[in-house]
């Protein structure tokens, strides 16, 4: 575990670390808009079947009397199960009997009417157009909206499986500037897909790249960075996806063109596709996987930007591989998907980590829904889920700092599912405690999300970091896929779909507190052999085996000067670069 003391010689907290975040916490604010771009892009506004009276200009001026728009509209169209005009059915000729006053609803039947053939009228004083107007994705067709969703969903789910692996193998930066320029380009094609087969197919391709993108961020952000400050880097990041939300609100409410709209949120990535050739790559990642002349050369770079030329200079290839030397020893090629899952201790932690990226995604969409009877103002839906989103993630940057990982990750999580809970106790007729509630529970959600990526950063090595994000990414997918599956148990029981969005991410809760160890302030392992090593420890120095202790670091060849600087301070005290020698 040498990289830390590397990455603290040539700065692990300057210049560097900050342009960093702001380099890739950009690209997120404009990122977070496509996973709920079809709240606003693929609105159903109210319609009607098209029908000549109404909307054909000369048989209108042939009616006798010239009558009101509402009563052709009576005469037009018959009443829907709401009472108001019916959304996929006309009159086959006017019924002009149900402008007596003594008329009742038997003076017509059900032969009378036929489907909307020519098409529907739709109300453009919210959207001047959305993918729902634009292909007919209503009556008949309206379960090709829910389909389009689906396949975005899909689209994260194979991205977070194929670049995670990818980036074990190719490197963090490479996937991220390439999933930069897929989705500005397929997010581009989508706005001027001709058919609805093309829009989904494109869909497809952007929550593919917006999958690799949340992974190769966050793991660039940790492994350029102390355990001191992972947690506030990672907690800005997690805060660009809310302030995306509320980038999306505003961007949304001046914009009413789907297409518009599409093209506002994927054209800013083309910029973020140039400038990514100018990010530095992983040098953890490249010196584990024995490419120490390009480490060499990021470590230099980040030495002088962060004003520390000096040090980046007395850096040479055969001081880092005297440094690495056990860590090239154990193997310069990436980890398999089988060490992850059947290496002891490892594949334990890695099907708990599952479990909680399943719940996250399974209960955030499960509140999401509870969230959308609050009203039908969107925009208004918009803006509270970001109340309750960026208060709980500052929250969770204090309680990590505080009580740890593990601790806070529990909490977090039972706290999410045990709102839920209470509100199959609540009565109907108590709508703002209920909304308060899952309110409560959505903000629960967002902050286990934060330490959630925080904790997998830190769990994993190295060598299969990205593996084991994309595994998760994968379970959170399945879960979004799958939560509001769950709502059709409401008709075997009104408060049986809530349960289950309260029971799973209660028990994923207790898993973590049980199972997996705390990291709070120590070191990123790097190789497989790392966190075996870490284990032993554990064992040896009697400590329960949840908890993390922290193995002997070797010493790093220093410079002439500070060699002797280093001599003189052994008098007193252990060398800063070396822990104590165990039982020693």
């Amino acid at each position: 575990m040498a990289f830390p003391e590397l990455l603290d010689r040539v700065g692990s907290r300057g210049r560097f670390q900050v342009l960093q975040m702001v380099a890739l916490v950009v690209p997120i604010m404009w990122l977070a808009p496509q996973n709920v771009l079809e709240n606003f892009s693929a609105a159903v506004p109210s319609h009607r079947c098209w029908v000549p009276l109404l909307d054909n200009s000369t048989a209108q001026a042939s009616v006798p009397g010239a009558p009101d728009s509402q009563a052709l509209l009576a005469v037009s169209i018959p009443l829907g199960p709401n009472r108001g005009p019916h959304q996929c059915r006309r009159f086959r000729h006017p019924q002009w009997q149900v402008l007596d006053p003594n008329a009742t609803a038997s003076n017509w039947s059900e032969a009378d009417t036929e489907p909307c053939v020519d098409g529907w009228v739709y109300d453009r004083s919210t959207f001047t157009s959305t993918i729902v107007t634009k292909w007919d994705l209503v009556c008949d067709a309206q379960t090709l909206k829910p389909m389009a969703q689906s396949i975005y969903l899909a689209g994260n789910l194979v991205g977070a499986a194929v670049c995670g692996q990818v980036s074990d193998r190719f490197g963090r930066r490479r996937v991220l500037t390439w999933n930069y320029l897929q989705v500005a380009v397929a997010g581009t094609a989508t706005a001027f897909a001709p058919t609805f087969s093309m829009y989904c197919f494109f869909r497809f391709l952007v929550a593919f790249a917006v999958a690799g993108t949340m992974l190769n961020t966050i793991t660039l952000l940790a492994e350029w960075t102390s355990a001191q400050a992972r947690v506030l880097v990672v907690t800005v990041n997690s805060l660009g996806y809310s302030f995306g939300q509320v980038l999306l609100a505003a961007v949304a409410y001046g914009v009413r063109d789907w297409r518009l709209l599409q093209l506002a949120v994927s054209v800013p990535h083309f910029l973020c596709f140039v400038y990514s050739w100018w990010l530095a790559e992983s040098a953890r990642w490249l010196l584990i996987t024995g490419r120490l002349e390009r480490g060499l050369r990021e470590l230099q770079k980040v030495a002088t930007i962060n004003g520390k030329r000096a040090m980046g200079d007395a850096l040479t290839v055969e001081v880092l591989r005297s440094a690495m030397q056990e860590e090239l020893s154990v193997s310069q090629t990436p980890g398999s998907l089988v060490a992850l899952l059947r290496t002891p201790g490892l594949g334990f932690r890695t099907w708990v980590f599952i479990l909680c990226g399943f719940a996250l995604g399974f209960t955030f969409y499960g509140l999401i829904l509870d969230l959308q009877a609050l009203g039908s103002n969107i925009f208004l839906l918009q803006a509270l889920i970001v109340v309750a989103d960026i208060p709980a993630k500052v929250g969770t940057l204090l309680l990590l700092g505080r009580l740890g990982r593990r601790p806070t990750q529990t909490v977090l999580l039972m706290l999410a599912g045990l709102c839920i809970l209470a509100n199959t106790l609540v009565p109907h007729e108590m709508g703002a405690l209920r909304s308060a509630l899952a309110v409560l529970g959505l903000g629960g959600v967002a902050a286990a999300f934060t330490c959630f990526a925080i904790y997998t950063s830190e769990l994993f090595p190295t060598v299969l970091r990205m593996t084991a994000g994309g595994l998760c990414q994968m379970a959170t997918r399945v879960g979004a896929i799958l939560g509001p599956l769950v709502r059709l148990l409401s008709v075997y029981g009104a408060s049986l779909p809530l349960l289950v969005y309260g029971v799973v991410p209660v028990l994923s809760g207790l898993a973590v507190l049980l199972v997996l160890p705390e990291t709070k302030n120590q070191p990123l392992p790097d190789t497989i052999q790392d966190l075996q090593r870490q284990s032993r420890l554990q064992y040896s120095k009697g400590k329960g085996w949840c908890d993390w202790q922290e193995p002997p670091r070797r010493s790093l060849p220093l410079p002439q000067g500070r060699r002797e600087e280093q001599d003189l301070q052994s008098t007193h005290a252990s060398s800063p670069l070396t822990a104590p020698k165990l039982g020693g």
